[in-house]
């Protein structure tokens, strides 16, 4: 074993955060793409894979679903990130100076009311961590970038301004996936079944499918579906479901799912964290 939990993003990214929150006694790995991240685990270059799965503000991170299922990976546990937006500049700085920052895509929107109220410009980055990187090694005094307290730590940069998304309640989850699945844990709390299917192409599919969860009385806390092969008539659905593969309304459910479909894998069984309620 390496001990090592890979993520995508530099040092100091919200990934980076959420493995030493969820994970303090392993080494984290910053890794270039998602992509990066799952080939680290699957070489062995890590033990762990954090990669986001969706956020509060802006939905689902792309391509996850896609790569998920390909992987080779399984879920074996989850974790939440409360995602607080800083406004960070080089030391000496102060917040009066700053006209423009740089930051993520999703993170611009996300603080744009602080940034119209304070005359500042936002520009996107392909990463917050690493936009903090590179303002650390310039001379800039009216720059900033828009990322997390540990990437002005980590960068030396200064702090002006915490926790200015417009939203509240902005958080991210994250699933931790091994090479391995773990069918074994059933902890004290909810178990959560994670899996993908394709309905056969006949009426009501969806519905009939859907049925057996409804009869056996088995939570269905998440259902969503995109496009498989470039194509606009075969729809994966991506789903959670409360509860263990072995519990004997969940097998009665996913055996009359399985009647419906023609694919059905299971991505993962985990403890549900108690940040979902």
């Amino acid at each position: 074993m390496t001990n090592r939990i890979a993520f995508q993003g530099d040092a100091g990214a919200y990934s980076h955060e959420a493995c030493l929150m969820a994970r303090p006694d392993m080494e984290p790995l910053p890794c270039k793409t998602f992509e990066d991240v799952i080939e680290a685990v699957r070489n062995g270059g890590a033990d762990l894979a954090m990669l986001p799965i969706e956020n509060t503000t802006y939905g689902r991170v792309a391509d996850i679903h896609r790569l998920l299922p390909e992987s080779g990976l399984h879920i074996v546990d989850e974790a939440f990130v409360r995602v607080r937006i800083c406004l960070m500049a080089r030391p000496g700085v102060q917040l009066s100076d700053v006209k423009s920052v740089r930051a993520h895509l999703v993170l611009l929107p996300q603080s744009a009311g602080f940034l119209r109220d304070h005359g500042i410009k936002g520009y996107a980055a392909a990463d917050s961590a690493g936009a903090a990187a590179e303002l650390a090694q310039t001379d800039s005094r009216d720059s900033g970038v828009l990322a997390s307290e540990l990437a002005a730590e980590i960068n030396g940069l200064t702090v002006l301004a915490k926790d200015i998304e417009d939203h509240g309640h902005n958080t991210t989850r994250f699933v931790i996936m091994a090479r391995e699945p773990d069918l074994s844990r059933r902890g004290d709390g909810q178990m959560v079944t994670t899996f993908v299917f394709e309905v056969r192409n006949i009426p009501a599919a969806l519905y009939k499918a859907m049925g057996g969860f409804a009869t056996n009385g088995v939570n269905m806390t998440k259902l969503e579906s995109y496009m498989v092969g470039g194509s606009f008539t075969a729809t994966q659905f991506y789903a959670d479901i409360e509860g263990h593969p072995d519990d004997p309304d969940v097998k009665l459910a996913l055996d009359e799912l399985a009647y419906f479909t023609t694919k059905l894998e299971i991505l993962g069984v985990y403890p549900a964290v108690h940040h979902r309620n």
